[in-house]
């Protein structure tokens, strides 16, 4: 089973995305919507995770609410009590812990500074991709190769 760092590391040629808790939301939207992705880390002025948001927090927040989405701060509907995984943990730690608490992204932390963001569809590919493997593997196997 791969690790978070292995996952990630395919994933840092984009390069790690987020957004200060002082930037609106709609700053937030347009930049979920310009590196397709489904939620952003919220870092502070020195780099610090202080929480995420996510287009979920978007919906039921402003959506619901009838909030602008220009003149509300990101800081009033991100999610603060954010759960993390470190990079030397496994896909399928990540898999559990996004199922137990309905979670579609992990930040990822390392020695406290966010190094990644891990979606449930990077944990979705790696599944799918080890069960191809080992599918081959027994292939190989019963063929006797």
């Amino acid at each position: 089973m791969k690790t978070v760092a292995q996952v990630i590391s395919t994933k840092q040629m984009q390069g790690l995305v987020v957004i200060a808790p002082e930037d609106s939301v709609l700053d937030a939207l347009k930049l979920m919507a310009e590196k397709n992705v489904g939620a952003l880390p919220v870092a502070d002025g020195s780099g610090r995770l202080v929480g995420i948001v996510s287009e979920r927090d978007y919906a039921r927040k402003m959506v619901l609410k009838g909030r602008s989405s220009f003149a509300t701060p990101v800081s009033a509907i991100m999610t603060t009590t954010v759960i993390t995984v470190e990079p030397r943990q496994t896909v399928r730690e990540c898999m559990q812990i996004m199922t137990e608490k309905h979670l579609r992204h992990l930040p990822v932390i390392d020695e406290g500074r966010t190094v990644g963001l891990l979606s449930i569809g990077d944990v979705v590919k790696e599944t799918m991709a080890e069960q191809d493997s080992l599918i081959q593997q027994l292939k190989q196997y019963i063929r006797g190769e």
